[in-house]
């Protein structure tokens, strides 16, 4: 699995955001109390979804189902005016990130994972990087279905 190197300018995000942990997932409660509410979000660019997650450094290190972190459903906006309080704003930083493509439904998930984890990057001339991880759910995204495609954006740094 060969990523494609894609530096990014900074985003800003709108959306909706929980903790949660993966024994703890409520990814299917973030993503319906966003989705009812998405058409009230001004000034979209473009109209992919990012599933973004932000770690913190120690769940990057040791990994465990318990730990927590903040799960993110939003869009991308032009600017933060016109938003209202339903929504939570999160400026994406620049960087650079290592970019993967998992095809298929959300139970064969975790082997991309495990992929970029334990193969890619112990082998790459990189290491992760303190920024947030996303997917991009764009035009090909099917919702859990065997032919949807979605990116995967590992931020990294040269090691």
């Amino acid at each position: 699995m060969q990523p494609r190197i894609e530096e990014i300018a900074e985003k800003i995000l709108v959306g909706h955001a929980l903790q949660m942990s993966l024994t703890n997932n409520r990814t299917f409660e973030l993503w319906s109390g966003f989705m009812s509410k998405r058409k009230q979000i001004k000034n979209q660019i473009g109209a992919d979804l990012f599933s973004l997650q932000i770690y913190d450094e120690s769940n990057l290190t040791l990994f465990e189902p318990t730990a927590e972190f903040t799960k993110w459903a939003a869009v991308e906006v032009s600017n933060f005016e016109n938003t209202n309080d339903d929504f939570d704003s999160l400026l994406l930083p620049s960087g650079l990130y290592a970019v993967f493509v998992h095809r298929g439904d959300m139970s064969t998930f975790h082997k991309t994972m495990e992929s970029i984890f334990q193969e890619w990057l112990p082998n790459s001339k990189y290491k992760l990087d303190k920024r947030p991880h996303f997917e991009l759910l764009g035009e090909k995204y099917k919702n859990n279905h065997p032919d949807s495609e979605e990116e995967v954006w590992v931020p990294v740094k040269l090691n």
